[in-house]
């Protein structure tokens, strides 16, 4: 059954018929101007700088745009670049869904509280349709969150102190603001004895004599920030020639101190000592000590000066060593197992000169261990280490202990294997089993990992499923085959000792691809099945059908489906799961076939309009009976009746009726679209005004000049050469016959 829609055009619904108009031609948004603070009492000129603060911050753009109209939903949204006029990441600073019909509005923001810059711009955006208008002329603008002065002082110290500083023979100091959140985020005017300098961060370095202060740099919006800091009077002076005097020594032995003093004694000085760069706290004494018992005392030591009469310096660096500092290293394993009659020999070596040694076990000395190595035998088991001391030199009996050695003799042998990579059962197609831990257990069931000292001196034997793996006697074997599926485990023997390790399970999923394909991907329902096989050969093997992740319970080597869902085949190869490619079987969607314009479509009496097909493969028009008229995915229509599409999507038909009707119009439109696309370009009347030849239509244009007096007009005004030299021109007709005035209004032309 057809369905006939018929459509009404109200000329008179000027704001819906625009905004379908909106949906096919781009606006043209404007750039933004500043313009007057609309705020009552309005102000009279536009701003040239935003300079915002706290107690003022309102702020007004002018904003023009031209039609085609928007959509209903549409909001404008006014945004903010970055200082350099970036719109990379834009600031939205306002949004107004309530000047869809207005083409010249003014919109209000205030400045975010982090800008601060000459450069910013502005720009306005719809979004729907969404478009992006121009950005306007660069704008100074700037938060003014600080409005009043700074302070400054000589970096290092805890205030301004009496506002002076010292710089020593040609050197420098740097002064720096302070007591300012986020104070690098700034820039900032550096003056010297009222001069402008270069420097715009917080800091700066001076070597000259002067009066030194500073302000936040507003930019063009200085004038409004009160932030002029207070003032450091810089003077030239002379170094006091400060230095460490020469210690007794400089290598020190671990428990020794000694004081490192500044040749320079004046209580009135501030001193603060230095380690590697670092200051040391607690250090404000002419005098410090250096404590070699404490860890990393070793390094590089300075002081610093400063108070009255003295210029702020450092001294040269004096150079601490760690005259004890020798090494100790282990040379055998950290572990060791002595089967029943073997020996091992236990041995350090070290960097240390004229070293003695003393071995211990189990926390006591060894008798007559004095030598850099000991041999121990299966009686003698415990936890062994060498002290090695320093027989003279300048930290004689300086003693440091290797580290720890762990000798046994098992009651037995614990053998662990493990995957040696990654594994996943019935998704891995290879892997490789190995021993991952020896571990030595002795009579108290202590384990001992002895894996590095003796996995080599192991004899082994893989087994599978209880039965011996021919050949596979090494610590681990490699796996490739599904065939190779089952349960191994290891067992290994050593002097009088046997172990069997723990099991591995192995599933390896065959190296193959299986492949399914189907007659279709798009279901027409029952009347057009689709078949999905594939080429693997299914007798006599397990497997199963699946859609959606369901079990079908069909075992069918061609599956037959009429239903929409995703359907793959699942066969079972030795013991694993082999899961073929998924086809997802679509419904039928008609929306995927697009008319353009709409399946029915009305134009006035006389005229015609084509209609084009897209989504599908084949087409074919149909009339009211069932004549093909045309085979391309374009209709041309002349007349007025019902008629049928009929498209092809793969193996299935979409069927859309189209009803074609003359134009009905009830009243003279009073607006119409100059634009060349073939929609109300022209101003159609009713029937009963146009092509009569007792009717006279005129018309005027704004001087109230004649530009058509005409009877039997034939809805052809303007003409496709008429041109119109300004957006929204409005002229007035009159519709008369001989006695009297049919009709008379305006029309305004949008082009």
């Amino acid at each position: 059954m057809k369905t006939k829609l018929f459509y009404i055009v109200r000329f008179m619904m000027l704001p819906i018929f625009l905004l379908g108009l909106g949906s096919m031609h781009a606006q043209v948004l404007n750039a933004p101007e500043a313009a007057p603070n609309q705020t009552p009492p309005a102000g009279a000129t536009p701003w040239n700088r935003a300079c915002a603060s706290g107690s003022f911050n309102d702020y007004w753009v002018q904003f023009t745009w031209n039609p085609p109209m928007v959509n209903t939903d549409n909001e404008f949204v006014l945004e903010l670049s970055d200082a350099d006029g970036n719109f990379s990441s834009p600031v939205e600073l306002a949004r107004d869904g309530t000047k869809n019909l207005v083409f010249d509005f003014y919109m209000q923001f205030t400045v975010p509280v982090d800008t601060r810059g000459e450069n910013y711009r502005l720009r306005v955006r719809s979004t729907s349709p969404a478009v992006t208008g121009p950005a306007s002329v660069p704008y100074p603008m700037y938060y003014i969150g600080v409005n009043s002065g700074l302070t400054i002082r000589q970096q290092g110290q805890s205030d301004f102190g009496d506002g002076t500083a010292q710089v020593c023979d040609g050197n420098s100091i740097t002064l720096e603001v302070y007591g300012l959140a986020n104070a690098d985020t700034f820039q900032y005017n550096w003056y010297m004895s009222g001069s402008p300098l270069s420097e715009k961060s917080e800091s700066i370095t001076v070597s000259s004599s002067g009066m030194y202060n500073v302000e936040i740099d507003y930019g063009a919006c200085s004038g409004s920030g009160n932030t002029l800091s207070n003032l450091i009077d810089v003077t030239s002076g002379t170094s006091l020639g400060i230095a460490i005097n020469p210690p007794a020594k400089t290598d020190l032995c671990s428990g020794e101190t000694m004081p490192l003093e500044a040749n320079i004694n004046n209580p009135s000085l501030t001193y603060t000592w230095y380690q590697n760069g670092a200051v040391i706290p607690a250090s404000n004494n002419y005098i410090y000590t250096v404590d070699a018992s404490n860890p990393g005392f070793e390094g590089d030591y300075e002081f610093e000066i400063f108070g009255p009469g003295a210029c702020v310096e450092r001294s040269a660096a004096l150079t601490i060593t760690n005259a004890g500092n020798f090494t100790v290293t282990r040379d055998n394993t950290a572990n060791i197992v002595l089967l029943p009659g073997q020996t091992s020999t236990l041995s350090v070596s070290t960097g240390a000169s004229a070293p003695t040694y003393q071995w211990f076990r189990d926390g006591n000395p060894v008798s007559g261990a004095t030598s850099s190595s000991l041999v121990v035998n299966d009686t003698q088991t415990g936890t062994y280490f060498a002290r090695v001391t320093l027989s003279g030199g300048a930290c004689a009996s300086t003693s440091l202990d290797s580290e720890s050695t762990v000798v046994v003799t098992p009651a037995s042998f614990e053998l662990i294997v493990d995957y040696a990579n990654s594994y996943m059962s019935c998704e891995s197609t290879s892997i490789a089993l190995e021993v991952s831990t020896i571990n030595a257990v002795d009579a108290g069931g202590n384990r001992t990992d002895v894996t590095s000292a003796i996995i080599n001196d192991f004899s082994y034997q893989w087994q599978l499923d209880g039965a011996n793996v021919a050949g596979a006697t090494n610590s681990s074997i490699s796996l490739t085959d599904p065939s190779e599926n089952g349960s191994y485990t290891l067992d290994g023997s050593i002097s009088t000792y046997s172990s069997s390790s723990n099991a591995l399970s192995v599933q390896l999923l065959v190296n193959e691809t299986l492949t399914i394909t189907s007659t279709g991907l798009v279901s027409c329902g029952p009347a057009e099945p689709i078949t999905i096989s594939t080429t693997t050969n299914l007798s006599g093997e397990t497997y199963a059908w699946y859609r959606n992740g369901t079990d079908m319970g069909v075992t069918m080597a061609d599956l037959t489906v009429t239903e929409q869902g995703t359907y793959q085949l699942v066969l079972m190869r030795n013991g694993c799961p082999l899961p073929s490619n998924e086809i997802a079987i679509n419904p039928l969607d008609e929306n995927l076939i697009s008319l353009d314009p709409a399946a029915d479509i009305v134009f006035p009496e006389g005229g015609s309009r084509t209609i084009s097909a897209t989504g599908g493969a084949s087409y074919s028009w149909l009339d009211s009976n069932n004549v093909e008229m045309s085979t391309g995915s374009s209709m041309t229509f002349t007349e007025a009746g019902d008629f049928v599409l009929i498209a092809t999507i793969g193996n299935c038909q979409v069927v859309r009726n189209i009803s074609v009707s003359y134009l009905d119009t009830f009243k003279v439109p009073n607006v119409i679209t100059v634009n060349g696309d073939g929609i109300n370009d022209q101003w159609i009347i009713p029937n009963s005004y146009s092509n009569k030849t007792d009717v006279n239509v005129i018309i005027y244009n704004e001087k109230g000049e004649e530009i058509i007096n005409e009877f039997n007009y034939q809805n052809n005004w303007p003409l496709s050469s008429a041109s119109f030299p300004k957006q929204n021109m409005v002229f007035f007709y009159k519709i008369r016959n001989a006695s009297e005035v049919l009709k008379q209004g305006t029309i305004t032309v949008i082009r």
